[in-house]
């Protein structure tokens, strides 16, 4: 019984590592070119400094489009931020397997400036998800909305846990 528990287990392991090295290497669209990626967080810290510039980001996949693969969003390396990467409407679709793998994007910063009307039925949406109370007096300034226009990602390998010895 052992024996067969461990070798279910052994294949199991195998199967699980397996589909993770499947994914390594992934490239969707176009690839990323660009050899050095701005961090998520210099990103939001200034994100007006890069609007119209082709730019590279990596991070976790915190989030995938559940209806299209249309976007993805990247965590940052500051915990609850982050960056969402939408692509046009088939021409690339992310996977729901990508969460949790470390994606490579690539594409043109973009910086959407809503009117008024469009910010408060956002903040009424965002509320209405959160289960809060929406008072839409209170917002009086027009969001922007900052994104990559994804043109390509690329499935990075996961770092290595180093080993201590001692």
């Amino acid at each position: 019984m052992h024996k067969t528990l461990s070798i279910v287990l052994a294949l199991a392991f195998l199967t699980f590592a397996a589909m993770g090295a499947m994914a390594e290497g992934q490239v969707f669209g176009k690839g990323v070119s660009l050899e050095k990626a701005i961090k998520v967080s210099d990103l939001l810290d200034n994100p007006d400094k890069y609007v119209g510039e082709t730019i590279r980001v990596e991070g976790i996949a915190v989030g995938v489009c559940s209806h299209r693969g249309c976007w993805v969003e990247l965590a940052s390396d500051k915990e609850g931020e982050t960056v969402r990467v939408k692509v046009k409407d088939g021409e690339i679709v992310f996977p729901p397997e990508l969460l949790g793998s470390i994606l490579a994007a690539e594409g043109v910063w973009t910086a959407n400036k809503l009117d008024l009307d469009t910010t408060k039925q956002l903040c009424e949406h965002k509320a209405k998800q959160a289960g809060e109370e929406f008072n839409p007096e209170e917002v009086t300034s027009c969001m922007t909305l900052y994104q990559l226009t994804g043109t390509g990602a690329k499935v990075m390998p996961m770092p290595q846990k180093s080993l201590k010895k001692g």
